[in-house]
């Protein structure tokens, strides 16, 4: 979203007027540091400790164009902030319980059957999904069910020219047992379905913990992948230098491979000031 400076000033001035925690920091920036070449996005839940409101007038000081991983009663919402949501929420199943089990087949697809045009009537264009967790399941199986269950849900996405996107999750640290665990089990998936409606949710922290030589993989397997996410490794804080990834270089890489989605910030922030740590996160990344 591209504004002028004259009303990024104006949007600063009228945060510098209303009491919120966290915003006097970005009101003493004169204009938005967002050059253009990443559409900016940020997760809803890091922030828990304000409200979606917050946190979209936030998003609009700083220059990000999305808030993310949204319910469907939130999209109304962040589109009066004039935002989007560049990752619709998916299943209620959520996490644990995915694609990969053949029980949960049947709810899934109702879920996403009710969805899907949904996102697509509030002009909308992805939605996550995810593969579940292993549960004794070897890697195989898990894929074949999850292209089972997922085939019916793609064909419906594809319909409505919406995105079905699977998050790679790590786990290690966060998401014992969880199955699209590494990229190229995910990539395998993508192949095994053959649909542009379905791609992968590259999450750099979790990728990191999980396979680590993240610049590499993305330049090969940057044709899958439609959305990404950021957080510090290790601890999933800000994405500074008390962090082992340089950001910088990754969001170059990313760039140079023509990618024009969004990315996502997804860190917890440590800082008391959790809209100044946004705004440091979104200029690093700013590139």
């Amino acid at each position: 979203m591209k504004i002028s400076r004259k009303q990024a000033l104006r949007n600063i001035g009228a945060l510098s007027a209303v009491s919120i925690t966290g915003l006097p920091a970005l009101a003493s920036c004169e204009e938005k540091a967002i050059k253009g070449k990443v559409n900016h996005s940020v997760c809803k839940w890091p922030y828990s400790s304000k409200t979606l409101e917050e946190l979209c007038q936030a998003a609009q000081a700083i220059g990000i164009s999305s808030v993310e991983l949204l319910d469907a009663n939130e999209w109304t919402t962040v589109q009066q902030f004039g935002l989007t949501c560049a990752m619709a929420n998916g299943s209620p199943l959520h996490i644990p319980k995915g694609f990969n089990n053949p029980i949960y087949h049947e709810q899934l697809l109702k879920d996403y059957s009710d969805l899907i045009p949904k996102v697509a009537h509030a002009g909308l264009k992805n939605i996550i999904c995810f593969s579940g967790n292993r549960d004794g399941m070897d890697d195989a199986t898990g894929l074949e069910n999850s292209a089972k269950g997922l085939e019916p849900v793609v064909k419906l996405a594809q319909k409505y020219g919406i995105t079905v996107c699977m998050e790679l999750l790590n786990s290690k640290i966060d998401h014992k047992d969880y199955q699209c665990d590494h990229t190229t089990w995910g990539v395998a998936l993508a192949e095994k379905l053959g649909s542009a409606h379905f791609k992968l949710l590259y999450d750099i922290y979790h990728m990191q913990i999980m396979e680590g030589d993240v610049i590499r993989t993305i330049r090969d397997y940057h044709p899958y992948i439609a959305h990404y996410h950021t957080g510090g490794v290790p601890g999933r804080n800000e994405i500074d230098e008390t962090q082992e990834l340089n950001y910088s270089a990754i969001v170059r890489a990313i760039i140079e491979t023509g990618f024009d989605g969004y990315i996502a910030q997804e860190f917890i922030p440590k800082n008391k000031d959790v809209f100044a740590s946004l705004k440091q996160g979104v200029t690093i990344c700013d590139v």
